[in-house]
């Protein structure tokens, strides 16, 4: 638990300009993998899509990570259509807190009404996602596409998995809240910039 710990502790401080892969302009399944893993508001928001899945949805563990892929392609779709999204950095950056936010008031016996809400929040970031990371794209655009979402699946995987993990420790409450509370942080230092 204690490697856990560290590994969100050391992503959550990350800076925000390690968003870019660094080599050239982004094209092709490697840039599009290395993306989402290499810059902290990515990192941060698709970790706690997986978490707020974990800690909140029982049975239906994959629906937050599929509201979230599927408007991360709606959102590249838009950005490849030439339709701006004004904003969409700041957008990001809330994100993180927003679903910090989502994973540290989630209860499995939540409201319907306060899940579908959820879910209608993530897939709007995921639209800003997608759009920005499909933004910096060119050349095999298309490869780029399945590389990130390929990375963000891994990274709702792992939000899950350390939910379920809480899930199991006497401590979970005190965990859960130090991990959404990080993630609040982290969204609002990402915000001020």
């Amino acid at each position: 638990m204690r490697k856990y710990l560290l590994a969100g502790a050391l992503a959550a401080l990350a800076g925000p300009a390690l968003a870019h892969t660094g080599q050239g302009a982004p094209s092709g399944l490697m840039h599009g993998m290395l993306h989402p893993v290499t810059g902290a508001d990515h990192l941060l928001a698709m970790l706690a899509v997986g978490l707020w899945s974990g800690l909140a949805l029982r049975r239906r563990v994959w629906a937050g990570a599929a509201a979230f892929m599927g408007a991360m392609i709606a959102g590249a779709a838009l950005s490849w259509a030439g339709m701006p999204l004004p904003g969409v950095e700041g957008m990001i950056a809330a994100s993180v807190a927003v679903f910090g936010l989502l994973a540290l008031l989630a209860r499995q016996d939540q409201p319907r009404w306060l899940t579908g809400g959820a879910l209608a929040a993530i897939a709007l970031f995921g639209i800003c996602h997608g759009h920005a990371h499909a933004s910096e794209a060119s050349g095999a655009a298309l490869a780029y596409l399945a590389g990130f979402l390929l990375s963000t699946a891994a990274l709702h995987l792992i939000g899950i998995a350390l939910a379920r993990g809480l899930s199991d420790l006497r401590a979970a409450r005190m965990l859960r809240s130090a991990a959404g509370g990080t993630l609040v942080a982290s969204g609002a230092w990402l915000l001020a910039g």
